[in-house]
């Protein structure tokens, strides 16, 4: 495969910058944690279902903590003192606090010793299940065969689970190697994730631990007709990602959309919340083999594609960094970019590739994901679908895993299935006529294509060095992504923020960073 010269000392030095931002934001919100990050734990440890006002228990429980003012020592240190104390079960507590009988605060009677150990041996059943469903997966795939890169990612949206599972299966029929439930409209601002099967949403389907299971068996269903290991995908983000991510965990998504500054930019979710949130969600992605897809694309649907560029490079190395510090091993970190240069711009193809294959190089075992043109796209479905066959080559010739599928009518109506085939049939050509085409080929040295992608990384690793200065928390307040500013005690979700306690524990993180490092080794 053809590589472009890049200068290897700024790519060291903008790992450098970033990896000192990563840390800084650990250093300063270790202390905290989120009533998101208390629910998933209530739901690790087996707490489901809703109470008679169809309230998601994982709520009831922490609300209840919250309002007697004892969040802090976390839900772990209180399930085990309730069960330590009376022999019920997480599960038997939480629907006795639901009645009104029971006040978790009232049992602090065990050994807070004694508390931990509880904590972890039943962390460890929890983990248990998420191992068994990351070996499925592995197996399933053995059984199969890999697919080859870029792995076809098609959508579905109508907002009924019931139709969508006859759409995915339809779509994996069709070739679709992964297939992505979008989330209905607003449910990322929603503090409490909705229960069991749903048949209405606005421009998606609701994310639900009942949907998930339903469409988990719908593809593996036509994935074993087809010989097959049909991927899952669904959106862990907003103010309830890490329970999102809990969920995807046990009902085997593939998959998650989990980016670190997107709900802040483009959800106006409070930053210490979601940087909080980001980092539990990665480690329950990581150890259940979830691959994340980062959110960068989103930059260049409300700004200039040539201008920012570098926001792009640079978050990713900031994603990178957070994965990291959550324990993700490279070959999960699904990093995001998007072909959304303008159509009419000179050598827009060219400056195209360019990004990408920088990207490809600079994070050579990431699974990159490269979004196709939106913004760009008008009612001419022809020039529509010659923009998607432009960003089609440059997935298949910068080695991108992920190829979301781009529909010629994007601008006019959600896509029919006829789109959808057309789409995955123009992919397929492509993959087809470019095959070997990159091992073909060399980059001229000097010309514009390393000059472009020099200097975005000349840009990219400016601002780094600036947001190292000041913090990134002054960077999002300064609008230096995607033109976007947020206050720091702003945006939703700030009341959900909770200072650790004497006593606060969350075996999970240990469980889960050590079953991510004995992945790794195998």
């Amino acid at each position: 495969m053809a590589e472009l010269r890049i200068n290897w000392d700024k790519v060291a030095k903008a790992r450098e910058a970033s990896s000192a931002i990563a840390d800084d934001v650990v250093d300063r919100l270790s202390r905290f944690t989120t009533v998101t990050v208390e629910r998933s734990i209530a739901r690790l440890y087996g707490i489901d279902g809703v109470d008679a006002y169809d309230v998601p228990l994982s709520n009831v429980v922490v609300d209840h903590l919250q309002e007697k003012g004892v969040l802090g020592e976390g839900i772990a240190y209180w399930l085990a003192q309730g069960v330590l104390s009376t022999g019920l079960s997480p599960q038997a507590l939480a629907e006795g606090v639901a009645r009104g009988e029971i006040e978790l605060q009232r049992f602090e009677k065990a050994d807070p010793y004694l508390c931990s150990l509880w904590a972890k041996e039943q962390a460890e059943k929890a983990l248990g299940r998420i191992r068994a469903n990351r070996k499925f997966r592995e197996k399933k795939i053995r059984q199969f065969g890999e697919r080859p890169s870029p792995l076809l990612y098609a959508i579905v949206a109508t907002g009924n689970i019931y139709e969508d599972m006859v759409q995915a299966k339809a779509a994996a029929r069709q070739g679709a190697d992964v297939i992505a439930v979008i989330r209905t409209t607003g449910q990322s601002l929603l503090d409490y994730v909705p229960y069991g099967a749903t048949t209405e949403g606005f421009g998606g389907t609701m994310a639900t631990q009942e949907n998930f299971r339903l469409m988990r068996a719908a593809l593996d269903e036509a994935g074993d007709e087809l010989g097959r290991y049909v991927r899952l995908c669904n959106y862990c983000s907003g103010l309830c990602m890490p329970e999102i991510a809990v969920m995807g965990a046990f009902e085997r998504l593939d998959v998650m959309l989990n980016d670190a500054l997107y709900g802040i930019l483009f959800r106006d979710i409070n930053m210490q919340r979601t940087l909080i949130d980001q980092s539990f969600s990665r480690m329950v992605n990581g150890a259940a083999g979830i691959i994340i897809n980062t959110g960068e694309d989103n930059y260049l649907t409300t700004s200039d594609a040539w201008e920012e560029a570098h926001t792009v490079l640079a978050s990713q190395f900031i994603n990178e960094q957070f994965a990291l510090r959550a324990g993700m091993a490279e070959e999960q970190m699904g990093l995001g970019h998007a072909f959304e240069m303008t159509p009419g711009m000179k050598n827009s193809f060219v400056f195209e590739l360019a990004q990408a294959q920088m990207a490809r190089q600079i994070f050579p075992d990431a699974p990159l994901k490269y979004m196709p043109p939106t913004k760009h796209m008008t009612g001419n479905i022809f020039r529509g679908h010659i923009q998607d066959a432009l960003f089609n080559m440059v997935t298949v010739l910068t080695n991108q895993r992920f190829l979301l599928l781009g529909m010629m009518t994007e601008a006019i109506h959600t896509p029919h299935i006829s789109d959808r085939a057309l789409a995955i049939e123009n992919a397929q050509y492509m993959k087809r006529a470019l095959a070997d085409f990159a091992s073909e080929i060399e980059f001229r040295e000097g010309g514009i294509m390393e000059q472009r992608a020099d200097d975005v990384l000349t840009q990219a690793l400016s601002l780094l060095e600036s947001i190292r200065a000041d913090s990134l928390f002054h960077a999002i307040e300064m609008g230096r992504f995607a033109g976007i500013k947020r206050r720091r005690e702003g945006g939703k979700g700030l009341d959900g923020v909770t200072a650790k306690g004497e006593h606060y524990d969350n075996p999970f993180v240990g469980l889960f960073l050590s079953e991510q490092k004995e992945g790794m080794a195998v």
